[in-house]
C-alpha cells in the first residue's frame, strides 16, 4: 500500500471497549472501526496490549495517532481514570508508551474533548456530553477545545458525584424514569451555570433519553464523533493539545 501521511489511527479507549479505526484527513472512516472488550484488570499494560491487538489486524496505513482516554490528561499524560483499574494510572505517559509502541507521532486528549471535535458546529460556546459508564464532558468555544473540566467527579451530593449520579450502574439501579428525572435536573444545572448556546448529548446510554429537549440541545450517536480524531490533528499545539514523539532508538 502507498505511504499517506495524512492518514490518522484514531483509537478510543472506554469503560467498556476500546476502539481502533482509520480516517483520512477529513475524518472520512476509511476502515471498520476494531473494537475488544476493555480488560477487565485495566492496566496501563493491559490496555496496551489491547491497543496492540487492534491495530495488527487493520490493513489501511496511517502515520499519525489520535487517542481518546476517559480520565484528566495534560500533555501527553494521563492523571486519572475512574473507570478503570484503581490507582494505577497516576501519571501515565500513555502517549510516549503508544507512540514508542507504533512508531508514530501521537495526540492524547479526553475522550469527550476528542469526539467533540468531530461534534461542534465550531459556532459559539458549545458543551458535549457523554452518559456511557460515567459522565464526559467537553468545552469548545468557536470550534477551539476549553480547558478540560473533570465536571464528571463534581459533587451532587454527600457521597455522590456526576459519574455516580447518572452513570450506567444509576440507570441500572434506579431505572430509565428516574434516570431521565436526573438527567433533566443536569440539563438544567448546566443551563444556568453554562449558559451554553448548544448542548450535543451522547454516549452509549443517550438512547434511553426520554425527555423533551430545548431547541439548542442536540443527541448524537457514537459516530457523529468520529471525525475528532482528525481534527485533533487540524488543531494548533497548545498546551491542551500536545503532540508525543517516538523515541529514537539508541543504536
Amino acid at each position: 500500500m502507498k505511504r499517506n501521511s495524512n492518514n490518522v489511527l484514531s483509537i478510543d479507549v472506554g469503560g467498556t471497549s476500546v476502539k481502533a479505526g482509520v480516517l483520512s484527513s477529513n475524518g472520512e472512516l476509511l476502515s471498520a472501526f476494531n473494537k475488544l472488550p476493555t480488560p477487565k484488570k485495566s492496566t496501563p499494560e493491559a490496555v496496551l496490549k489491547t491497543i496492540a491487538e487492534l491495530v495488527s489486524g487493520l490493513e489501511h496505513p496511517f502515520e499519525k495517532v489520535s487517542i481518546g482516554f476517559p480520565g484528566y490528561v495534560k500533555s501527553g499524560m494521563v492523571f486519572t481514570a475512574p473507570n478503570l483499574a484503581k490507582n494505577k494510572w497516576q501519571e501515565i505517559d500513555l502517549a510516549q508508551q503508544v507512540s514508542d509502541l507504533l512508531d508514530k507521532p501521537v495526540r492524547l486528549v479526553n475522550d469527550a474533548d476528542q469526539a467533540a471535535l468531530g461534534i461542534v458546529s465550531g459556532k459559539g460556546f458549545e458543551i458535549v456530553v457523554t452518559l456511557g459508564t460515567g459522565f464526559g464532558t467537553a468545552l469548545v468555544y468557536d470550534g477551539d477545545l476549553l480547558p478540560h473540566l473533570e465536571l464528571a467527579h463534581f459533587p451532587v451530593s454527600k457521597t455522590k458525584d456526576y459519574d455516580d449520579y447518572i452513570g450506567t450502574k444509576a440507570l441500572e439501579k434506579i431505572g430509565k424514569k428516574d434516570w431521565n428525572d436526573r438527567l433533566e435536573l443536569i440539563i438544567k444545572t448546566y443551563k444556568t451555570v453554562f449558559n451554553y448556546d448548544t448542548l450535543y448529548i451522547g454516549g452509549g446510554n443517550a438512547k434511553h433519553i426520554t425527555l423533551d429537549l430545548d431547541d439548542n440541545i442536540r443527541i448524537v450517536n457514537n459516530r457523529d464523533g468520529i471525525k475528532g480524531g482528525a481534527k485533533l490533528w487540524q488543531a494548533d499545539e497548545r498546551y491542551l493539545i500536545y503532540t508525543t514523539y517516538p523515541k529514537k532508538s539508541e543504536n
